[in-house]
């Protein structure tokens, strides 16, 4: 098992480079906090359209299948379960006093049926239907657009990104600096965990337990002792990084001064920030909820 070939979750691909990668690393956070906040308030079709555009946009950049697919086909049964899931959950009406029918007199709306699929206990209401679809595509959303923008941007341009969005908060005294380098040791710090998670992983393997032989306290109590030893090279690892850090002149007091990632303006990043200004746009005008 390679969980950094298969599970490149939080991972920056560094080849091949494609036109996502070339983007200025401020328009693509301009369109990764437009993806998380135009779900606010909106209906389904936005939300379904917003699945769509990802997908879509995963099509056309040219990345390696085995950077999407797996994550892809494992978010997409994942978010599937949890709409189906939440679709055959009870709305919760019958506790509230809200009617569920029209006033007496009011004319009801043709061809509207509350209870849209029934089977023995299984109901699917239109309440719960609307709720499944709006938990599971800004789940979607959320993990998948996040996971994009991590994966065709290096972790010292989005530091660097931050950094240019946080510069009128200097004059509260708010430390953009300490803020831009503690981002970044947290992205390099992703990998390490990965790393880790990896090994443990092998070295039960390597060790030729039969799991079909053991019991379920068993199970569990080795579990606990390989999350135990996780935690514990974890820690290590961070300890080696303040120490390395240290070593190199860092002080809380006097922080050095942090050349970022440079950043150039191209014509494809003023394209993308006219689609990223008619979205919005878009948006402020259809689809609200």
């Amino acid at each position: 098992m390679d969980l950094m070939r298969s599970l490149p979750l939080g991972l920056y691909l560094e080849s091949p480079q494609t036109w996502v990668h070339r983007l200025d690393a401020r328009v693509k956070l301009g369109w990764l906090m437009a993806l998380l906040l135009t779900p606010i308030l909106a209906n389904n079709f936005w939300r379904g359209m917003l699945v769509v555009v990802l997908l879509v946009l995963t099509l056309i950049a040219g990345l390696p299948r085995r950077v999407w697919g797996k994550q892809l086909l494992g978010l997409g049964i994942f978010s599937l379960l949890l709409l189906v899931i939440i679709a055959l959950a009870p709305d919760g009406l019958s506790v509230t006093s809200q009617p569920r029918l029209p006033p007496e007199g009011a004319t009801p709306p043709t061809n509207y049926h509350y209870i849209l699929w029934q089977w023995h206990w299984f109901t699917i209401t239109q309440r719960s239907w609307q709720l499944a679809l709006r938990l599971g595509s800004l789940f979607f959303t959320l993990v998948y657009a996040t996971h994009l923008y991590l994966l065709t941007t290096p972790s010292e341009a989005i530091a660097a990104a931050m950094t240019w969005c946080l510069q009128p908060l200097k004059r509260w005294g708010l430390p953009v600096g300490e803020i831009s380098l503690c981002l970044t040791l947290s992205l390099r710090f992703i990998p390490l965990v990965l790393e880790e998670v990896q090994n443990l992983v092998r070295s039960v393997q390597m060790r030729g337990i039969r799991w079909s032989k053991l019991k379920l306290r068993q199970v569990v109590r080795l579990w606990l002792l390989v999350a135990d030893r996780l935690l514990l090279n974890l820690f290590l690892r961070a300890e080696q990084v303040a120490v390395a850090m240290v070593a190199r002149g860092y002080a809380p007091t006097q922080p050095p001064p942090l050349n970022w990632y440079p950043s150039r303006w191209r014509w494809a990043d003023s394209l993308a920030l006219l689609g990223l200004a008619g979205l919005c746009g878009l948006r402020l005008v259809y689809g609200w909820d």
